[in-house]
Formats: structure tokens, sequence, C-alpha cells
């Protein structure tokens, strides 16, 4: 089975969505980065949007302060989530352990600048 060719039409659609998508993405990445956002409200965002979906959860832990590389890989393999897992295909479990693991840090955070 053959992909039908796309008009010039269809063409500039679908890269102007897939451009809508990538900014989308980029804008929920940064607020949570700049503590705009929480993982819990990132987490709860997914399950109703898919572009939020399709986010890889590495991305979305290295963009929680203080996080970085080191730290991801660590908490992913704490909580057995593959390096290639999206946000949607989260399990329950995983998506707790992700909430325990940077949500009490964030509270505490957010009391002490209060």
């Amino acid at each position: 089975m053959t992909i039908p060719p796309l008009s010039d039409a269809q063409r500039e659609q679908a890269r102007h969505a897939a451009t809508e998508a990538r900014r989308r993405r980029a804008e929920v990445k940064r607020a949570l980065r700049a503590g705009e956002q929480t993982l819990a409200e990132v987490l709860s965002l997914a399950e109703s949007d898919d572009v939020i979906a399709q986010i890889k959860v590495v991305d979305i832990v290295k963009c929680v302060p203080r996080v970085g590389d080191v730290r991801a890989a660590q908490v992913m393999d704490r909580l057995e989530i593959a390096p290639n897992r999206r946000l949607r295909g989260l399990g329950r479990h995983q998506a707790t352990g992700l909430l325990a693991e940077f949500e009490a840090r964030t509270s505490r955070s957010s009391r002490n600048g209060s």
C-alpha cells in the first residue's frame, strides 16, 4: 500500500500543524521549567491533549527545576520508565511515582519562597 501524494495545500497544512504542535510542546516545557506549571498540571493536561501527550517523559523530567540529565536518568530507571516512553504511555504507578518524586520538593520550594 502506497501513501497517496499530497497536494501543495495539504503539505502546507501539515507543516503548519506540525509547527503549532512543536510550539505548544515547547511552551509547556518552558512553563514547567519556569515554575508556572507543576508536573501534576502537565500530566493532567496530557490526559486530554494529544499534542502534549506525545512529549517524552524524560524531556518533561529534565524541565523540572534543578533536574538534569543524570538525575532524570536515575529517576526514570528507578521508576522503570523506558527512555522512549511518552506521557500518554505512563502507567498509573509510574505517574504517581513521578509526582511523589518531584511534587513534594516543588511544594516545599514554593512555601519557602512565600
